[in-house]
């Protein structure tokens, strides 16, 4: 489904080069849940952003659903991405405007879904998620878990085939996380394939692969025994 091939990130200021990636190369299939793990400022978030076609590689190749898409033109990388990719945030990312069922309904618009289909996916996504008696709410109005269960039901009501979560559980406590956790092992054994960078342990079990960066390198490619 996913192939990596020497992907290099480097970011550069007039007197400084950053190498954010140097030579990362991994496979994912179809189906699976990849965690990424390491210290904080080895390249997790920075590999995330490309895969999700939020940022190019300054060289390497990066292959998705068999195209090649690191080297697209911004138009289409971005039909693709609304197409195929959806994103979980720690920050949730929701927009405070927006209530509930607006927010997880935005994807849909951007894809010209018609207004019926619109609400019979919307709600379906939203009794899903036990989050359908807050839909007229707004985020502000929401606790930490609610939002990210909206973010969630957001990240999937366009059936993307690839989810990213960046640090899912990261402001959640741990009643929350683990629900939340939950939810994307559940996305994930009906076929949605994951890739999460993340800080927590408990939550890289969830994985069938730890995908281990330092310093911008891959050094460890571990299938999950836990």
């Amino acid at each position: 489904m996913l192939k990596v091939e020497n992907l290099r990130k480097v970011f550069r200021t007039e007197e400084i080069e950053t190498i954010a990636l140097n030579g990362v190369s991994f496979d994912v299939d179809e189906g699976e849940f990849v965690a990424v793990m390491g210290p904080s400022g080895c390249g997790k978030s920075t590999l995330l952003n490309i895969l999700g076609l939020l940022d190019n590689p300054t060289s390497g190749s990066y292959s998705l659903l068999g195209q090649e898409v690191a080297a697209f033109r911004e138009r289409d990388r971005t039909k693709f991405r609304k197409g195929n990719i959806g994103f979980v945030f720690q920050s949730f990312n929701l927009i405070d405007e927006l209530n509930v069922f607006e927010n997880v309904e935005l994807p849909l618009i951007y894809m010209r879904v018609k207004a019926a289909e619109r609400k019979r996916r919307v709600n379906e996504i939203l009794g899903r998620m036990n989050i359908s008696h807050r839909a007229e709410h707004f985020p502000q109005q929401l606790s930490g878990g609610q939002q990210q269960r909206v973010a969630i039901a957001r990240a999937v009501v366009s059936n993307p085939k690839l989810i990213l979560a960046d640090e899912p559980t990261g402001n959640l406590d741990s009643k929350n996380g683990r629900e939340v956790m939950e939810l994307l092992s559940e996305l994930n054994r009906e076929g949605t394939t994951v890739i999460m960078v993340t800080h927590s342990q408990y939550d890289s079990t969830f994985a069938h692969r730890v995908l281990h960066l330092f310093d911008g390198e891959l050094v460890k490619d571990l299938a999950n025994r836990m």
